[in-house]
């Protein structure tokens, strides 16, 4: 036998039955969300073209991607994120569409990065909106409410979705006059927070000290809309100015919803400055060292497929929200079987038709294949701690045995199939 056949590739897992029934409740009540505010599924090839992911606007490192050839030696890659090939698929096929287009969708993506419980996933789940076609504070406030609408859906209430402006950055850097190499050395050490390296690095700049000490200042600048206030007295760059002004109109947006509990400002968040062109948020929750969420504001991705859109979005990753949950003990109602049919051999084909209305009834049932001692029923119902066996003797007789009170009762066919529908109609 192959050394790994009986082994995953490092960075995927398989999801046994309860962790799956978990994973698809979270999607289905995230999902809930995405279409209560009229967003639309669409899904996009599992795997593309690399030139759709190589564009100048990207914001995944080519080295993290998985790539492998076609038939005719182009170059494919497995999806690291799903913005982009919307981004493809909104430029190519829903061009014509009033906007503001809403899309949400559901997928995995690949990766060789993806920080997960202190190692790397390379196969993850992602659920996801985009708005596009607008450019308002309101669509980024809407990005923002509804992906605290999802994360209180899935079970999450201790959060914390931190929001930034990738503008107020590049203005402070505009007064600089620093190359985009050494503009990206400091926006890197500002995203880490490392304090003492942003100032090693400053100090060996030919920079205004006023200017210095506000971008020193930056990994500082977090809490509440009075950030904005204190960094409205340090800046002077109208374009930086423009930022905040941003800021605290989409915060008094959200304020009209009523999620600020969940909000903080954060001005030394400084994501990507090619891809994002505005507003970026993630978001965070105690217990897990990175975040559950990430969003933005993405103006000149679509331009690189043609069209020239502005786009908003935002993606959760259902991996890390369900280690969140599983961290804080959130549980979930699961649907399980609702009861299992053992038969004797003239019991068969009334088992099967049992089986069938029950289910028409809107239960779950589990035929036993074939017959076995009553140990072994027990045993097996058991196992998987289901409520109720029922045995199917002959045509009319059965029996019903109560797992949980250890009760078993004689009854006919008539009766379970009327007890059965009676108690469906009054949930129960």
């Amino acid at each position: 036998m192959s050394r790994w056949k009986l082994h995953t590739p490092e960075g995927v897992q398989d999801i046994l039955q309860e962790e799956c029934m978990v994973k698809r409740e979270i999607e289905e009540r995230i999902e809930g969300v995405f279409q209560s505010w009229g967003y639309y599924e669409v899904q996009t090839p599992t795997f593309e073209f690399y030139d759709v992911f190589a564009g100048e606007s990207g914001i995944i490192k080519q080295e993290t991607m998985f790539k492998f050839f076609d038939h005719q030696g182009r170059i494919l890659v497995l999806r690291p994120d799903i913005t982009t090939p919307i981004a493809r698929m909104v430029a190519t096929k829903l061009n014509d569409m009033l906007p503001p287009i809403r899309i949400y969708y559901i997928g995995n993506a690949f990766r060789y990065d993806e920080p997960y419980q202190g190692a790397k996933l390379r196969e993850f789940t992602q659920a996801g909106i985009e708005m596009i076609g607008t450019n308002t504070p309101e669509s980024d406030a809407e990005a923002i409410v509804i992906t605290i609408q999802a994360l209180l859906a899935s079970g999450l209430e201790d959060f914390q979705i931190d929001i930034g402006q990738v503008e107020f950055f590049k203005g402070l850097m505009e007064q600089t006059g620093l190359d985009e190499e050494q503009i990206e050395k400091i926006r890197v050490l500002i995203d880490s927070k490392n304090s003492l390296a942003i100032e090693e690095l400053i100090d060996s700049y030919d920079i205004d000290d006023k200017l210095k000490a506000t971008i020193l200042n930056l990994p500082s600048l977090f809490g509440g809309i009075e950030i904005i206030d204190r960094a409205e007295k340090e800046v002077v760059n109208e374009r930086a100015r423009k930022a905040l002004e941003n800021i605290r109109e989409v915060y008094n947006i959200l304020l009209d919803y009523g999620v600020e509990k969940y909000i903080s400002i954060d001005l030394g968040m400084v994501q990507s400055l090619n891809y994002y062109t505005g507003i970026i948020f993630k978001g965070f929750t105690h217990g897990l060292g990175f975040p559950i969420c990430s969003g933005g504001r993405y103006d000149g991705l679509i331009n690189e497929f043609g069209k020239n859109m502005p786009a908003i979005g935002v993606a959760i990753g259902i991996n890390r929200l369900m280690s969140a949950l599983d961290w804080k003990g959130v549980g979930f109602n699961l649907s399980t079987v609702d009861t299992l049919i053992n038969y004797k051999a003239k019991g068969r084909k009334k088992a099967f038709q049992i089986a069938h209305e029950l289910r028409n009834q809107g239960l779950a049932v589990e035929i036993y294949p074939g017959e076995c001692s009553e140990e072994d029923i027990l045993t097996y119902a058991r196992s998987k701690k289901l409520g109720g066996i029922i045995t199917i003797y002959d045509e009319e007789n059965i029996e019903l045995y109560n797992l949980d009170t250890d009760k078993k009762v004689k009854t006919t066919v008539s009766s379970l199939l009327a007890r059965a529908k009676s108690k469906t109609e009054s949930g129960e």
